[in-house]
C-alpha cells in the first residue's frame, strides 16, 4: 500500500521538465490545426466586397519576395478580385505593404536564467490606393502575437514550432488585411449618397395691370 501511494504521488512519465511538455502540446495544438486545415484545401468562405469601379488590384512589397504580398494576391484571386498583371496598361489599384516587422520578446526563464517562453510579434503596415492616388484604406498597422516555448531540452524542435507559427501568424495577418479592406468598402457603399438638387427657376416678375 505504502508503494502505490508513492507512485499515485509521482509525476507522469513524459511530463517533460517542470511540466513544460503538456503546455507546449496545448501551444502546438493550433497551429498543427490550421496546417491541417490547409493541406485540406480550407479557406475563408466569406465573401470580400470591394468596389465596384476599383479596377484591377496590384499587390506590392518592398521586398519582391514577400510571401505576404504573395498570401494576400492569392487571397484576392479567391475571393474573385481582377488582379493586375505585367500586361495590365494604365493605372491600377495598390494594396502597398508598407513594411512588415517581426519581433522576439522573452516573457519566461527558467532556474538558470536562460530564455524558456518567447512571444513571437508581427507587425504590418499597409494601405489600399485607388487607380487614381487616392487612399480607399488609410495607412494603418496591424500587429499580432503568438508565445511558444523554447527551453534547452527542446531545443531540437524549436525551429519547427517558431516556423509553424511563422506561417500561422502570416495567413492570419493576411486574412485580418482583408478584412480590413471589406468592411471600408462596406462602410463606403452604406453610406448614403447624395442626390443633386437642381436650382430653382426664378419666377418671372408679375407686371401690374393698368
Amino acid at each position: 500500500m505504502r508503494g502505490e501511494g508513492a507512485a499515485a504521488g509521482a509525476p507522469l512519465a513524459g511530463a517533460g521538465p517542470l511540466g513544460q511538455t503538456p503546455r507546449m502540446i496545448r501551444r502546438l495544438l493550433p497551429a498543427f490545426l490550421v496546417l491541417a486545415l490547409a493541406g485540406c484545401g480550407f479557406h475563408l468562405r466569406n465573401a470580400l466586397l470591394l468596389p465596384a469601379d476599383l479596377g484591377p488590384v496590384r499587390v506590392v512589397a518592398p521586398s519582391t519576395r514577400s510571401e505576404l504580398a504573395q498570401d494576400l494576391s492569392e487571397a484576392l484571386a479567391r475571393a474573385g478580385a481582377q488582379l493586375a498583371d505585367s500586361r495590365t496598361e494604365g493605372p491600377v489599384a495598390r494594396l502597398e505593404i508598407v513594411s512588415e516587422r517581426w519581433g522576439n520578446l522573452p516573457i519566461s526563464v527558467d532556474q538558470q536564467g536562460r530564455a524558456q517562453e518567447y512571444n513571437l510579434r508581427y507587425a504590418v503596415i499597409f494601405r489600399l490606393r485607388r487607380a487614381d492616388g487616392t487612399d480607399l484604406v488609410p495607412q494603418q498597422a496591424l500587429e499580432l502575437g503568438r508565445d511558444y516555448v523554447a527551453g534547452p531540452a527542446l531545443a531540437s524542435g524549436t525551429e519547427g514550432e517558431r516556423e509553424i507559427l511563422v506561417n500561422e501568424l502570416r495567413r492570419e495577418m493576411a486574412t485580418s488585411i482583408l478584412r480590413r479592406v471589406d468592411a471600408v468598402s462596406r462602410m463606403a457603399q452604406a453610406q448614403p449618397q447624395a442626390v443633386p438638387v437642381e436650382p430653382a427657376t426664378p419666377a418671372a416678375p408679375e407686371s401690374d395691370a393698368d
